[in-house]
């Protein structure tokens, strides 16, 4: 295991590191315990079954300590009583920390995912994330749970019982080691491409949880389509690859419990044969062969174990480097520092600001673009697709940071400005906006400390009351999983008294009421108007009609702005704002 995964885990476990000693010290009396119960049955085999005891040999214990069988069993028995209890105890405590260790670790991939910048999400697939939190914490606590002390308590039993062995008879311990050391190389061949094997599974294993998170996630998307067979397909073809995988891993995992168990009992075969026989010069009593064939099984047991973890180690290890390089990522944003105002008026700035979403990327989406918006003006940005309207809006809530130039808030550079501040006071609205499940009321507040009377402002400015009403529970009606149960007409609405009850400095409005019908859009135009006397609204329009009467239109062109001015002086022109303006209606027919 590399030194980078043994810090990773030690990170992991470093808030429970003394009571993982306290397990592991406790886990090796066991072994001493357990090591004992054999040597125990070996002296009673010795002293009191393989020849007449005299009294001149009970009188070597001494006048005030006579053993006899029953005080040997009674011995016996409390420290096998004292052996359960503290494996009970171990395997419980070991449980408990794990879940713990776990849980931290689970909510750490949570906050990474949720501090992380927009430019990790899009290149990382939301399944990935799931898998990271779900599967991969899985297989973490199965070995925290079944392995990690284990293999402490393994080690440590071989070790005492490997002891004891020799200071009985060097001879039969050289010829059991012997053995052990030639199934230990014929394991760790076995294991070593088993491992390999494995891995690959475990790939498969990721793309098709990735692709099945992907598919739940885009059902609607996938029946719109009509492309049911073809997903099944994919599948299909996902799930027989992680087949094959898993059972060419198994191939190689499945006879390593055999061959163990195949070079146990020969070693004890020959063990028995030789001192049957008198082979090598050994002549040993019964008791001596009884703790030979015991140990050899006790040893065996604990080898067969750790070849078998190795399998366990070795995934954990994928699973936790897997973890750690998610959120070792240098993508998490930064919420602390940075300055905040007293009041954010809205003035927003753009100095000959250039962009590219990948700095490896050779086109700039934006270029050398400026512009300045005043304290409650309304802008509308105006283009084709991919022109870069929305690019705009993402360097405005600061999902990106620029490549060149500079962005001014207030005239603070945006990059100084505290990042929790400035997203709240920036209100989007999408053109599908998000609802989470839960009830209507949940999503307006969106976890704000929020008066009932600032909630039904927010419901009356967005005009969504009759919607509302209409609902059998109101404004505690349950929206499902992203508000599928509403037509996205209502989510708009909802979405619009979100941001109403947000009450921010500057509003994005990305088509946002493309989906309300006009009736609707009037009232909840007459309310941005109203807003926008007082707030910095900025508009990404496809129709062209609903910002005829905004303060100052941007004309974007392949990244450039390339006509700037109102409506009417737009259309005076006759460029190339006037064209769109007129294709726009000549496509309404």
């Amino acid at each position: 295991m590399k030194n980078k995964t043994i810090n990773r885990f030690y990170d992991m476990v470093k808030p429970y590191i003394k009571i993982l000693i306290i397990i592991i010290i406790f886990s090796m009396i066991v072994d001493i315990l357990a090591a004992a119960r054999p040597y125990l049955i070996k002296i009673a085999i010795e002293k009191f079954m393989q020849n007449k005891v005299s009294i001149s040999e009970f009188n070597k214990f001494g006048k005030g300590f006579i053993l006899s069988v029953t005080q040997m069993g009674i011995i016996y028995i409390i420290i096998s009583i004292i052996e359960n209890i503290m494996a009970f105890w171990v395997e419980k405590t070991t449980a408990v920390v794990s879940e713990k260790a776990l849980n931290n670790t689970r909510k750490k991939i949570f906050k990474f995912s949720e501090m992380s910048n927009i430019k990790f999400h899009d290149k990382t697939p939301s399944g990935k994330i799931f898998v990271r939190i779900t599967s991969d914490t899985d297989d973490l606590a199965t070995f925290f749970e079944d392995v990690f002390v284990s293999l402490f308590q393994d080690v440590f039993y071989i070790i005492i019982i490997s002891i004891i062995m020799f200071k009985i008879s060097i001879k039969l311990s050289l010829i059991v080691y012997s053995i052990v050391t030639i199934c230990a190389v014929i394991s760790y061949t076995i294991t070593k491409k088993s491992n390999k094997a494995y891995d690959i599974m475990k790939n498969s294993r990721t793309k098709l949880n990735t692709f099945l998170a992907e598919s739940i996630y885009g059902a609607k998307t996938i029946k719109i389509f009509n492309i049911q067979k073809l997903i099944q397909k994919e599948n299909n073809e996902l799930t027989e690859d992680f087949k094959n995988k898993f059972n060419y891993a198994a191939r190689y995992a499945a006879p390593l419990s055999q061959i163990l168990y195949f070079f146990m009992y020969l070693a004890i075969a020959i063990i028995i044969s030789i001192c049957a026989q008198k082979f090598i010069g050994v002549s040993i009593g019964a008791g001596i062969v009884y703790i030979f064939v015991a140990y050899i099984k006790e040893l065996f047991e604990p080898i067969t174990k750790i070849f078998e973890n190795i399998e366990s180690v070795q995934e954990a290890a994928v699973c936790l480097n897997k973890i750690y390089d998610l959120i070792e990522e240098n993508s998490i944003e930064d919420y602390e520092s940075g300055v905040t105002l007293n009041e954010m008026k809205g003035k927003i700035e753009f100095k000959h600001v250039w962009f590219k979403y990948n700095d490896t990327d050779e086109n700039w989406i934006l270029k050398d673009i400026s512009f300045t918006i005043e304290p409650t003006e309304t802008i509308a940005l105006v283009g084709k697709t991919g022109s870069g309207k929305t690019t705009i809006t993402n360097l405005v809530n600061r999902f990106y940071d620029i490549q060149k130039g500079e962005i001014l808030i207030d005239g603070i550079n945006i990059k100084d400005i505290n990042l929790n501040y400035l997203r709240k006071n920036i209100g989007n609205i999408l053109q599908d906006p998000f609802i989470f499940s839960g009830t209507i009321k949940k999503n307006i507040q969106m976890y704000n400390e929020m008066t009932e009377e600032q909630v039904n402002k927010a419901i009356d400015l967005a005009s969504s009351r009759d919607f509302i009403n209409s609902l059998p529970n109101g404004i505690n009606e349950i929206a499902v999983e992203r508000g599928d149960n509403f037509s996205v007409g209502q989510k708009q609405l909802i979405a619009f008294a979100r941001i109403f009850a947000l009450n921010p400095s500057i509003f994005i409005l990305d088509e946002a009421t493309a989906n309300i019908d006009t009736t609707t859009e009037k009232l909840i135009q007459k309310s941005i108007n109203i807003l926008s006397k007082e707030k910095t609204a900025i508009f990404i329009a496809h129709r062209l009609s609903t910002i005829v009467n905004v303060d100052k239109i941007l004309v974007l062109k392949d990244g450039e702005i390339v006509e700037e001015g109102t409506h009417r002086e737009l259309m005076i022109k006759k460029g190339y704002y006037a064209n769109l303006y007129n294709s726009y209606y000549e496509s309404l027919g």
